[in-house]
């Protein structure tokens, strides 16, 4: 009986995705675990198994279709002999349940710089496949969407065809609010993750109170203890090697804080207040297309070179886009690290449901007085921005006071 392909949720996020493009071509026999299609999702481009097998009767959905609601039909999945419905026919009734979490992630699609300095855009496929053969993308124009490079240009190009197509007319100027631009421009049409991205920090901002409590923290005991560890550690090139970073002792000294302070691991719901058992630390790690946010599971039962060794892992594989759905999705409290860039002070948005988020900035040398007098410390300013539905002001400094005191006493994370 013919049945239905749905189109996947692949994130807690996704309400609607692009499907970039088909691994298989109607008519093709299918077995579970196939990878069937090529999906853009909010977080990034992955490709999709099957889960039932059959053949593939009839695409619904072409490729480089934007804007396809989760849940909605893509394909028809039929028996072997059975004839697929026409594409004028009703729905089909019994329907293929949703590509469940288990996924291949694969790179996110960066854009590439030409000679001339436009953009190009390549599926990850083509990029592989051009790189194999030699062929200088630069040279083609894409025939996907918005001059997308795909597969079929690359096989064109090595049959020795002309791989070279009129080149797509400009994308429509969305017109803008007051008056259209005037000045000399190119518009780059928004990629899904972008625009996911874009609406999820406007709910977050416009739906979620925020409130924000920023100290003052000296580093200088945490960093004498950070420095007499990595000189304990073997040589780089030698197995056991370790380079513990402050970013690491901020995750466990974070996680500790809310083990001893709960009522900040939490979040909002319309029935009433969800209080997490786990401390699973999110930290937000930049990738070309924006940012992701790979958990670090009940940090605070993990030591300092756990988390390290774990927090290296997956910001590595975050920006090959190779995590898995289930280490990237959840959390229960977020740390946002800007301070490698030098920046003095900063605040983050709340990334929902979550009720908090740590900004970090850089340490740097400053004059402090202590004991009545003018001393110099290595001094970093960290703010809390926190859903003043779920934490009151009052709880949010004593949460910020208390990572305050563990991070200029760090050797009560021995403890």
């Amino acid at each position: 009986m013919a049945t239905n392909i749905l189109m996947p949720a692949l994130s807690p996020t996704m309400t609607e995705g692009t499907l970039g493009r088909w691994l298989k071509k109607e008519g093709d026999a299918i077995k579970a675990g196939d990878l069937i299609a090529e999906i853009e999702t909010d977080k990034a481009t992955m490709e999709v198994e099957a889960v039932d097998e059959g053949i593939l009767g009839r695409i619904l959905v072409p490729d480089g279709t934007e804007g396809v609601k989760v849940n909605a039909p893509i394909a028809v999945l039929v028996a072997p002999g059975e004839t697929a419905p026409a594409a004028s026919a009703p729905p089909v009734a019994a329907l293929a349940p949703p590509v469940p979490a288990p996924v291949a992630a694969v790179p996110l699609e960066v854009p590439l710089a030409a000679a001339n300095g436009d953009r190009l855009f390549a599926s990850p496929l083509a990029r592989r496949m051009a790189a194999q053969a030699g062929i200088d993308l630069a040279a083609l124009h894409g025939s996907g969407p918005n001059g997308r490079i795909v597969r079929a240009d690359i096989e064109a190009a090595q049959k020795g065809a002309s791989a070279v197509v009129p080149a797509p007319a400009p994308a429509a100027r969305a017109p803008a609010p007051a008056a259209a631009i005037g000045a000399p421009h190119r518009l780059v049409p928004h990629s899904s993750i972008r625009k996911i991205i874009a609406r999820r920090l406007t709910e977050a901002k416009s739906s979620i109170p925020h409130f924000y409590v920023s100290m003052d923290i000296e580093l200088d005991a945490m960093i004498a203890i950070q420095e007499k560890l990595n000189a304990k550690s073997p040589a780089r090139d030698q197995p056991g090697s370790y380079f513990l970073t402050i970013n690491d002792v901020v995750i466990k000294a974070a996680a500790a804080t809310l083990r001893r302070i709960p009522e900040v691991n939490a979040s909002w719901t319309d029935e009433g207040m969800v209080f997490y058992d786990d401390v699973d630390i999110s930290v937000a790690v930049a990738i070309p297309d924006g940012l992701i946010t790979p958990i670090v599971r009940k940090a605070d039962q993990k030591g300092l070179l756990t988390i390290s060794r774990e927090m290296r892992d997956l910001a590595t594989r975050a920006r090959a886009g190779k995590l898995k759905p289930e280490e990237f999705q959840g959390g229960g409290f977020s740390i946002s690290n800007m301070g490698m860039f030098g920046v003095k002070e900063f605040s983050a948005i709340i990334n929902p449901p979550q009720a908090a988020i740590l900004a970090v900035a850089t340490g740097a040398q400053r004059p402090v007085v202590k004991n009545g007098a003018l001393a110099i410390a290595t001094v970093m300013t960290c703010t809390l921005s926190v859903d003043h539905r779920v934490v009151d002001g009052a709880l949010g400094a004593r949460w910020l006071r208390e990572f305050k005191t563990i991070l200029e006493d760090p050797l009560s994370l021995m403890l």
